[in-house]
């Protein structure tokens, strides 16, 4: 606009101008069709411009409107508007199809892990029809009907001739009807539409969740048969053979069953082995054995009865006969003599034993599942009779809780501490635990977990049953690890407390103990009390004996799973302050087979005392006379003796109990904490002094086989001792990693011990050594007695001597200078040749006599 309006101020001036002289105009001639030209060619441009940009403006226009077009339509995720999806909803439906073999082969084949599921699913099946016919008999009670059909069961039958298997049961039956939408229907779940039905009128307990269970029957059979009948239709016989289609037809026989369902299977021939007795006890046992329901397989015992031998009778009826023709003139014989016992075997019947085969029903289910019922309704008995049933063993458990936990999970749980470890306890941590059974109302469903309980607590054994598990279609596994995480941590917390109460038991019965006998110390010196002392002491002697029996259950335990424990000290972070409570340990405190917690240390810790103070080794007895614990005993401080190999790994995970630090008395560094450390401290900076020769000398010496020489605060006795770093292995862990099977040094050569010397400033053999270190330094005799002073020091500790051959030496050097034997003496062999000639005379006739002897066979 600016470039126009100022060409269209020039030509305004050019065509305005007034007309000048002829001579003006000349000179301006040339310059007037140049600016004529100019402004015609920047006209044109203008023009196109102008052109071209209206078009643009067209476009950009246009597209505007479209997109204000299309801001205005609601679009679909799809893509399509509200108008165009009407037009695609009047399309053609049509249903899925399948091809019904294939899915069959699916669920019988793919669903399973196991064919001995099929008889899990089946008496499931069973005891939701006999639910629901109790539950209907609730409000009517004819349903039931009188007499054996009153009675709710399952039977379980096998004809090893046919090759069948047949269940019955005397549920609710199911009509024409429910055949077809049932067992017609696949996924179809008859138990979760009678939950539908019932939902309102009641709660129901039943099993069936997916409508597939009944299809694991082709696991193991080629053909199935259903004989149902109901109380409101005829009885009808439904036949299939796992292919595309199935028949159903009324019974021609009739009504044969009052009531009810029966399942008769056509067994594969790889499957065989389900038509034995045994098989299927233990099946029912393993997965339906706290089924509501009795349980009756029928059974074939072989038994030898005696029968009358009627061959046998007729032989001899035959000499008989003889006889008494013998003796019909022999009127006069006398028969008293006679022996009445022989007559009487005669007059016995002859008789034979042969086999007779018997049937009969035995009830399988026989234990009840006692954690559906409250915990004061069970008696400890029944609890003993329930966990050995389970466990297979024949002691009673050492301690058990029942419980129900409520929440985001329900489910109820008895778990059992058992009474011994198994041998296998530690051999099975790295495989699937088998120790927990998971039931999903009453029926059984895997004992193969990984994460319901950690394997610290592998010996934990117990049920865990819930209503509404979230189980996969074929029930053999969960499906969510989060509801697992519930289960595991609600678990874990139970047995924790189980075992805690155990410990405070043990606890409060020794603190009992040790009341009495300050008491007795008292009543000592008193005179006897009358008959209400005599009460009391009755009351006590009952106390005495229930305080003697938790202090036994817990060593017992201790004794059992003490090293489980203190493997979850390593592994289980969040409870691990809950199981430092239940650890025991011998200490310099206790007597011989006692044990003290890390609570009753604290209890009786000195005062001033700041540190709980332990020293790991491989018994007790060797722990008692080692060198660092002189100052400690001196004190009146308890040292902590852990003598199990996983002692010292569990503490490593423990920096603290109770705000008190653990300090290893074999490290570095030992701190008291009390008063009387200042005192000495000061002293020890004085004897430093006087030995910082000897210190120099020692640690030149000695070279890399120790890191520093230092003055002792731990050693009153002995005149050396040698400690490791604070943060590397003590002796004692250098000793068991060492005895590794599949040891790889390298590994932890990087935690290698760093060896500290500390000496006794005090001790006469430290003080003469430094008095020989002065006056003859380099003198080989200084220096072997320095090194023998180290290498006994290092034994002490537990250490490997350095260099054994040179020990070896110096010790021979001792033991001939203490008996006054030359250094240089060496041993002398005596000359043995006279002897041998002596020998080779008295076999030279030895072997002219043998010669001659020769001969003379020769001869």
């Amino acid at each position: 606009n600016t470039l126009f309006s100022d060409i269209h101020a020039s030509s305004t001036r050019v065509l305005t101008e007034p007309v000048r002289t002829v001579a003006q105009r000349g000179k301006m001639g040339a310059i007037k069709v140049t600016s004529v030209l100019a402004i015609t060619l920047l006209v044109c441009c203008i023009l196109q411009a102008s052109f071209l940009t209206g078009v643009h403006c067209a476009e950009a226009s246009a597209a505007d409107a479209t997109v204000d077009v299309d801001a205005g339509a609601t679009l679909s995720y799809d893509g399509f508007s509200a108008e165009e999806k009407k037009a695609l909803d009047g399309g053609e439906k049509q249903e899925f199809q399948a091809e019904v073999g294939r899915l069959m082969d699916i669920i019988i084949n793919s669903l399973y892990s196991k064919k001995e599921i099929f008889l899990r699913e089946l008496i499931s099946n069973a005891s939701d029809a006999l639910d629901k016919i109790r539950f209907l008999s609730l409000t009517e009670p004819k349903v039931l009907g009188e007499g054996d059909a009153a009675k709710l069961e399952i039977r379980i039958s096998t004809d090893k001739k046919a090759g069948t298997i047949t269940i019955h049961d005397s549920g609710i039956g199911m009509s024409k009807e429910d055949l077809m939408n049932n067992l017609g229907t696949i996924a179809k779940s008859g138990t979760s539409s009678f939950l539908e039905k019932m939902s309102k009128e009641g709660d129901m307990n039943l099993i069936g969740q997916f409508g597939v269970g009944f299809y694991s029957v082709y696991l193991i059979a080629d053909s199935v048969t259903v004989v149902t009948k109901s109380n409101d239709d005829d009885q009808y016989v439904w036949v299939s053979s796992a292919d595309a289609s199935y028949t159903i037809s009324k019974d021609p026989r009739g009504t044969t069953m009052s009531r009810g369902t029966q399942i008769t299977m056509k067994v594969k021939e790889d499957a065989t082995e389900f038509l034995e007795e045994d098989q299927l006890k233990t099946l029912i046992k393993r997965y339906s054995e706290f089924i509501n329901f009795p349980i009756y397989l029928q059974t074939t015992k072989t038994e030898e009865i005696e029968v009358p031998d009627e061959d046998a009778a007729k032989e001899v009826e035959k000499p008989e006969a003889a006889e008494a023709d013998e003796k019909k003139d022999d009127d006069e014989v006398d028969v008293s003599d006679v022996d009445e016992e022989e007559e009487k075997k005669e007059d016995k019947p002859k008789t034979k034993k042969v086999k007779k085969t018997t049937k009969d029903w035995e009830l399988i289910n026989d234990t009840k599942a006692i954690w559906v019922r409250a915990p004061s309704d069970v008696e400890a008995a029944e609890y003993n009779n329930f966990f050995k049933s389970l466990t297979k063993e024949f002691d009673d458990p050492l301690e058990k809780i029942h419980f129900t936990a409520e929440g985001e999970i329900q489910f109820r749980s008895i778990l059992f501490v058992p009474k011994k470890a198994p041998s296998d306890l530690f051999d099975k941590l790295q495989t699937k635990q088998n120790n927990l059974r998971l039931y999903v109302r009453r029926v059984f469903i895997s004992d193969e977990f990984d994460d319901l309980m950690p394997r610290y607590l592998s010996f934990i054994r117990g049920v865990v049953d819930s209503e509404d598990l979230p189980l996969n279609v074929s029930r053999e596994m969960l499906q969510q690890s989060r509801v697992l995480k519930v289960i595991k941590k609600k678990l874990v917390s139970k047995a924790l407390d189980m075992m805690k109460k155990m410990s405070e038991a043990e606890e409060s019965a020794i603190e009992a103990e040790e009341e009495e006998e300050k008491e007795d110390e008292d009543a000592a010196k008193k005179e006897a009390a009358g008959e209400k002392a005599e009460e009391e002491e009755s009351e006590e002697e009952e106390g005495e004996e229930d305080g003697e029996a938790a202090i036994k259950k817990f060593k017992d335990f201790n004794e059992a799973f003490g090293k489980t424990i203190k493997l979850g000290i390593i592994e289980d972070t969040k409870n691990r302050k809950k199981l430092a409570k239940l650890l025991r340990f011998e200490s310099t405190h206790t007597k011989d087979g006692e044990t003290v917690s890390l609570g009753r240390y604290v209890k009786r810790m000195k005062e001033g005392q700041k540190h709980i103070y332990y020293i790991a080794g491989e018994n007790k007895k060797e722990l008692e006379s080692s060198p660092f614990l002189e100052k400690l005993k001196k004190r009146g401080y308890e040292v902590i003796f852990m003598t199990d190999p996983i002692d010292e790994y569990a503490v490593q995970h423990m920096d603290e109990f109770e705000d008190n630090k653990l300090m290893n008395a074999s490290k570095e560094d030992l701190k008291f904490g009390d008063k009387e450390e200042k005192k000495e401290k000061k002293r020890r900076e004085k004897a430093k002094e006087s030995l910082k020769d000897l210190i120099e000398w020692y640690k030149k010496i000695l070279g890399d086989r120790v890191e520093k020489i230092i003055v002792s605060n731990r050693l009153t006795t002995s005149p050396m001792a040698v400690v490791t770093g604070t943060y590397g292995y003590t002796a004692n862990m250098e000793r068991l990693m060492k005895a590794q099977a599949l040891n790889d040094p390298s590994r932890y050569s990087f935690m290698a011990s760093k060896k500290t010397v500390e000496i006794n400033p005090y001790h006469p053999v430290v003080l003469k050594l430094n008095e020989k270190a002065k006056e003859s330094a380099d003198d080989d005799d200084t220096k072997d007695l320095a090194f023998m002073l180290y290498d006994s020091a290092l034994v002490t500790a537990g250490f490997d001597i350095d260099d054994q051959a040179n020990f070896h030496k110096r010790i021979l050097k001792l033991i001939k200078g203490g008996l006054n034997v030359d250094e240089e003496a060496k041993p002398e062999e005596p000359e043995d040749e006279p002897e041998e000639e002596e020998e080779k005379k008295t076999e030279e006739p030895e072997e002219g006599e043998k010669k001659e002897e020769e001969k003379k066979e020769e001869l």
